[in-house]
């Protein structure tokens, strides 16, 4: 079982999220939860939220970068679903050992997050605040699935960072069914 946490604040102006999100939203196996559209006053069912995630064996943060970490909603939902004795302290194993995969866009290119561009940094100096969060709940963090310049990106890069997404996602399923496999008949 996947789950995508999917937060994107307006998805009527989503171009990359959007095409992320359709290129993997009718996998088998794959659960999205979309924050926006089901919490849009903020008021998180942390329980229908945990219960979302604790059946899967890979959960994805998929959103744009805002302010060079998540949406608001997504913040929002580190605070109220990840708590103490559920996702990390004494008892709060519900989280270790599954996986996680960062995917995020960028409004700017990948020159803007270089030494050089105007974030002075590259995208993955941006990414411990979401690494840390999944690793102190005792995931496995993935390595980060990124696209940049999601407002100039062309159409067929989008379809093509679909797929490749995609793809990455079929490869961890079918990876993981095999390991299951073997480890139900030795």
């Amino acid at each position: 079982m996947i789950t995508v946490i999917y937060a994107h604040p307006y998805p009527r102006y989503s171009r990359a999220c959007a095409a992320l999100r359709a290129a993997i939203e009718d996998m088998e196996g794959l659960a999205l939860r979309s924050l926006y559209d089901l919490y849009p006053d903020f008021d998180i069912d942390a329980q229908a939220e945990r219960s979302a995630v604790e059946g899967a064996g890979l959960v994805v943060w998929m959103h744009p970068l805002y302010w060079y970490t998540a949406p608001a909603l997504l913040k929002h939902w580190f605070e109220v679903v990840l708590a103490k004795g559920w996702a990390y302290g004494e008892g709060g194993t519900a989280l270790a050992g599954k996986d996680c995969l960062w995917v995020t866009t960028t409004g700017g290119d990948e020159e803007a997050f270089s030494q050089r561009g105007r974030h002075g940094h590259p995208l993955e100096t941006f990414a411990p605040v979401i690494e840390r969060t999944a690793r102190y709940c005792g995931m496995n963090w993935l390595a980060p699935f990124a696209v940049h310049g999601a407002h100039v990106v062309p159409e067929e890069a989008l379809r093509a960072a679909g797929i490749a997404l995609r793809a990455r996602i079929e490869e961890w399923r079918i990876k993981n069914i095999s390991s299951a496999d073997r480890n139900l008949h030795p």
